[in-house]
């Protein structure tokens, strides 16, 4: 009877645990950015397979765990990095891209994507696309986000790739090439960035010697155009030079010419002074002879000498020469014409 009773209690026990365990099991959440999806395994009053209904975030649901499963999506911003560098990114293994240029040359590139689940999607990603977010991501998103992009990128030879506008083409045509692809198993693609990238060791080496002439081949470029222009620098200076010294020569010279000019002028007038002068004067010379030849003139003569010789102290020296004065008889005027005033007639 005792153990009846025992038995009794343990199997009341047991069943008050499990009722305890479904309880605790019947309760299910969302968080704040998730949304819910309900799988009814087996019901009196509902259909089997996956609910086509979404549960909203931040809230608490009941269902029992034997006959009902229940997932989660979170909605928030995915972030996968694939990239070389092992330890790095979304595999702790190098997982860049490898892809062909145009011309055929091997390149292998970083890249970094951002994608966000459709809320209003979250049962048929479910019911036909995976059943959680982990296989969302590594058995759809990471295989056609492999792929797809190395169509777009391999559109630019190597020279191309170069520039970051024509990456950057690439870049937002591989998100419309993903999103055209993707948004029918319930993912919004928001970005790809394109990050680091490298060639093999060989043409890398090609690359980098190119690099390196291509900056000395602009060096000296620089260099020369900064000679000439350095060179056209010397020459206006010495133009302006040379045309300084003309200017000096040009005003030097006219200011000689001037200076001449002034000079023939000034001595011209001197001239012209000096003949009006001495012809005044010797038509004054004129006259006065003129006037010494008649015979007031020599009334004069004679009134000057004797004028000069008054006070004088004469001493008369006899003489017998024929060419001398005769001083017994002093005839004038045949003095005046030995001494030259009066020509002789």
């Amino acid at each position: 009877m005792n153990i009846k009773i025992l038995l009794n209690w343990v199997k009341w026990g047991l069943v008050a645990i499990a009722l305890v365990i479904l309880s605790f099991s019947s309760i299910h959440s969302t968080g704040t950015t998730e949304v819910g999806v309900r799988t009814i395994k087996w019901s009196l009053f509902s259909k089997s397979g996956v609910e086509n209904k979404v549960y909203q975030p931040g809230a608490t649901y009941f269902f029992l765990p034997v006959f009902n499963e229940w997932e989660t999506f979170d909605a928030r911003l995915q972030i996968v990095e694939m990239t070389a560098g092992s330890g790095k990114g979304d595999r702790q293994v190098v997982d860049d891209i490898p892809f062909k240029t145009k011309d055929g040359n091997d390149i292998r590139i970083d890249l970094i994507f951002s994608y966000r689940v459709d809320p209003a999607k979250a049962s048929y990603i479910r019911q036909y696309v995976a059943k959680d977010m982990l296989e969302l991501k590594e058995k759809v998103f990471r295989t056609v986000a492999r792929s797809k992009p190395r169509d777009y990128l391999g559109e630019y030879g190597t020279e191309e790739f170069y520039h970051a506008e024509n990456r950057n083409k690439a870049a937002e045509n591989a998100k419309q090439g993903l999103q055209a692809i993707l948004s029918e198993y319930g993912i919004i693609v928001e970005n790809v960035a394109l990050m680091d990238y490298r060639f093999n060791a060989d043409y890398q080496m090609i690359i980098t010697n190119k690099k390196i002439a291509d900056t000395k081949t602009k060096t000296l470029i620089s260099e020369k155009d900064s000679t000439l222009e350095m060179n056209k620098k010397l020459l206006q200076d010495a133009l302006g030079e040379v045309n300084k010294l003309i200017a000096q020569a040009d005003g030097k010279f006219q200011e000689t010419v001037l200076g001449a000019d002034a000079y023939f002028q000034q001595q011209t007038n001197l001239a012209a002074a000096t003949i009006a002068e001495g012809t005044a004067e010797a038509a004054s010379i004129k006259k006065m002879r003129e006037a010494m030849m008649n015979e007031g003139g020599l009334i004069q003569v004679k009134m000057a000498i004797a004028d000069s010789l008054r006070g004088k102290k004469i001493i008369m020296i006899p003489t017998g020469s024929a060419n001398s004065f005769n001083l017994q008889s002093l005839d004038l005027n045949d003095m005046f014409k030995q001494l030259g005033v009066l020509k002789a007639k």
